[in-house]
């Protein structure tokens, strides 16, 4: 791998995808910024937050989240991550995904992503180079597309009580005190949470919460500490929703980060 490449060696690269390794520290922002070529931005360890103008995407291992070219993004880092980046020219493929998305990412996905961040950037055209490449986009049409989003509201009001949440999922909330907060009430704010965010204020809840969660996983605390910290009354209630979501429990996640 060059130990030179940047970002924007990839952006203006001449062949139509490439690959970039690259390691952040525990608690680094990456600032708003954009990129010409698509992204398959994937952690081989550490969790990021990718935050956008249609929200934020937590993307622990295992999970790669897909950026559309010119949009722009943030990224937050939690845990020390090893990022592996694909970036994909818009003439690359027919029909590549036209919005942000977490993808999941198979072993065979991710061994393939690993080698291509050893590939030159100025690969020939028709060797094992290339078919290497034309892998990574098979796969990522395959591969099962993953709720992780941390769903954001358009109404300004609503905006503001998520925003509060989100800084603080520790605190007691419910429909009726939020109500009162912008003077509607509780059956008109929960329908607006329906128009706008799909799903029940409960539900909206639960979820938010156990995303934000993943980066102090990622961090070493302990699954106890989590569950207190993002509003769960205990770590059964924790790992029952862990484990709806992510499909293993807050230990085997751990376990699997280790590995």
């Amino acid at each position: 791998m060059d130990k030179l490449r940047t970002h924007e060696d990839c952006d203006l690269a001449p062949t139509p995808i490439t690959a970039l390794a690259s390691d952040h520290p525990h608690g680094e922002h990456i600032a708003p910024h954009r990129h010409t070529r698509a992204q398959l931005i994937h952690t081989l360890s550490g969790v990021m937050t990718v935050s956008g103008e249609e929200g934020s995407w937590v993307v622990p291992p295992g999970r790669a989240v897909w950026m559309p070219g010119g949009q722009d993004h943030a990224i937050r880092i939690a845990g020390d991550v090893s990022m592996r980046t694909v970036f994909v020219r818009e003439d690359a493929r027919a029909h590549l995904p036209q919005a942000c998305e977490v993808i999941a990412v198979s072993p065979f996905l991710r061994e393939a992503i690993v080698a291509a961040t050893r590939i030159p950037l100025d690969y020939a055209p028709g060797g094992r180079d290339e078919r290497v490449m034309q892998l990574i986009l098979d796969e990522i049409a395959a591969a099962p597309r993953l709720d992780l989003h941390i769903h954001l509201p358009r109404d300004p009001r609503l905006m503001r009580l998520c925003d509060r949440i989100i800084a603080n999922p520790a605190a007691a909330i419910t429909l009726e005190g939020l109500a009162q907060e912008i003077h509607v009430s509780a059956r008109t704010l929960a329908r607006l949470f329906h128009r706008e965010l799909g799903m029940s204020f409960g539900a909206w809840l639960r979820r938010t919460r156990l995303l934000l969660s993943l980066p102090r996983l990622a961090s070493g605390a302990s699954v106890l500490e989590v569950a207190l910290e993002h509003g769960y009354d205990s770590p059964s209630a924790f790992a029952a929703m862990f484990r709806r979501l992510l499909g293993v429990s807050p230990t085997a996640y751990l376990q699997q980060r280790e590995d």
